[in-house]
């Protein structure tokens, strides 16, 4: 199952009303009782996207540590065809975010074999072939 971005950065911010539950769930992977956890590297891209114009680069350096040294995910780069499939996603589900379909484009590769995308991102649901599992909806 891949995580997307939505909950890692929740993870490191100080306030975000996901905070409580990206900080169980990385908990959760951290035990090993949420597994196999997968990670698209475009999270530290996304990441930096989002903040640079609001906090210091070194927040964002920190942020980005704390993210990767997260026990027991595995962190997939995009390819050249991630990024062709993410266009062709974006064009086929009218998705506005080029993150969100790098991350759905990895969720559909052979790298997340069961092709499970862990979100609160509606937006995953209209992409055929990958099913959004909600954090809220889990047992941890």
């Amino acid at each position: 199952m891949l995580i997307e971005s939505d909950l890692l950065i929740a993870y490191v911010k100080k306030a975000d009303w996901l905070k409580e539950t990206a900080t169980k769930v990385v908990r959760a992977i951290e035990e090993g009782t949420l597994s196999p956890i997968q990670a698209s590297t475009e999270v530290f891209h996304e990441l930096f996207y989002v903040f640079y114009e609001f906090v210091p680069i070194l927040t964002i350096i920190v942020d980005e540590a704390k993210i990767s040294t997260i026990r027991n995910i595995t962190f997939i780069p995009p390819t050249p065809e991630t990024y062709l499939t993410s266009m062709s996603l974006m064009e086929t589900y009218d998705l506005k975010s080029i993150f969100d379909a790098i991350h759905a484009a990895t969720t559909l590769s052979q790298d997340v074999p069961d092709h499970m995308i862990l979100s609160t991102d509606v937006v995953y649901d209209r992409v055929k072939g990958l099913r959004r599992i909600d954090p809220a909806g889990l047992k941890l």
